[in-house]
């Protein structure tokens, strides 16, 4: 597979890129996909979208695929995995994924990078985590649809250090530099665009479905799934490395705002730690410090 060791010059020279990669996925899934045709008759396709939901380039492919087979007659889209495999059948499912390439693979001679995509794959299945909950609390009639967007909320990132290792790490390093400079500013002077400005380019380029991508758009933050996935991100993201973060108070009060409940409750829901509790309760925060301002 190849590697952007250069930033590109526009939107346009990414996704003819990333046109021409086959994307990977965790060697655990790979494995396991291939476990599963030896014995199909013993499987359903609930065990393999719990699988495949495991690991958000997966996902990604899934979706991608049955976008670009889509059938003439097909006059609705596919928006979660379940369906994807019923759509296509256990048995084609397995064979077409099962000899995926695989991101430990690619990543082979770049261990620094290998562990930054981990971190980053644990924090989407955190937040896909959350968001499943929190949708099911609010009654969301598109709960598994909420879910995947949270997954693939942060794709673009985890394809950034797949593709683009050696330039992730210089946004890293810049940002470890100066602590106040904004993500998207770091990644536009590194790669002349934004991770989210190449995530929504990604998303429309490869048609995947108009209710996963509006989802992940920001520009809809008033929408509840929107803030839903958004602030799951949020919150498995500052979470990620202790409870501890200076944005998470203000996570916690746009969340209770979200759901309606209280601190302790809300808590209890996303296994804050029992020494971290009795100071975020005191915590305070301000729920508009933890949407993004448009």
């Amino acid at each position: 597979m190849a590697m952007i060791t250069d930033p590109l010059e526009s939107l346009d020279s990414y996704l003819a890129f990333f046109d021409q990669q086959a994307l990977p996925a965790l060697r655990h899934t790979v494995r396991e996909l291939q476990a599963m045709r030896d014995k199909e008759d013993e499987i359903n396709g609930r065990s393999v979208a719990a699988l495949v939901l495991s690991d958000p380039l997966m996902t990604l492919k899934v979706l991608i695929h049955i976008e670009t087979h889509r059938r003439a007659r097909q006059n609705h889209d596919i928006t979660t995995i379940e369906r994807a495999i019923m759509m296509m059948g256990i048995s084609p499912f397995l064979r077409e994924f099962s000899a995926t390439p695989t991101i430990e693979e690619q990543l082979a001679g770049h261990p620094k990078a290998l562990v930054g995509v981990l971190r980053v794959i644990g924090c989407a299945r955190r937040a896909s985590r959350y968001a499943r909950d929190w949708a099911v609390l609010r009654h969301d009639l598109d709960v598994d649809e909420i879910t995947v967007a949270a997954l693939l909320f942060e794709a673009t990132e985890i394809l950034c250090w797949l593709f683009a290792p050696g330039l992730t790490q210089n946004v890293y390093a810049m940002q470890r530099a100066e602590p106040g400079l904004r993500s998207s500013t770091a990644q536009r002077m590194v790669f002349n665009v934004s991770a989210k400005e190449l995530q929504l380019a990604l998303v429309h380029h490869w048609h995947l479905p108009e209710l996963l991508v509006s989802m992940m758009n920001v520009k809809y933050i008033d929408n509840p799934r929107v803030r839903t996935v958004q602030l799951a991100s949020n919150l498995a993201r500052h979470s990620a490395h202790g409870w501890d973060d200076a944005a998470i108070p203000d996570d916690l009060s746009a969340i209770e705002s979200l759901l309606r409940i209280g601190r302790e409750h809300l808590l209890t829901r996303v296994g804050a730690p029992h020494e971290a509790v009795e100071r975020l309760l005191a915590a305070g925060g301000r729920a508009d410090g933890a949407l993004p301002l448009l």
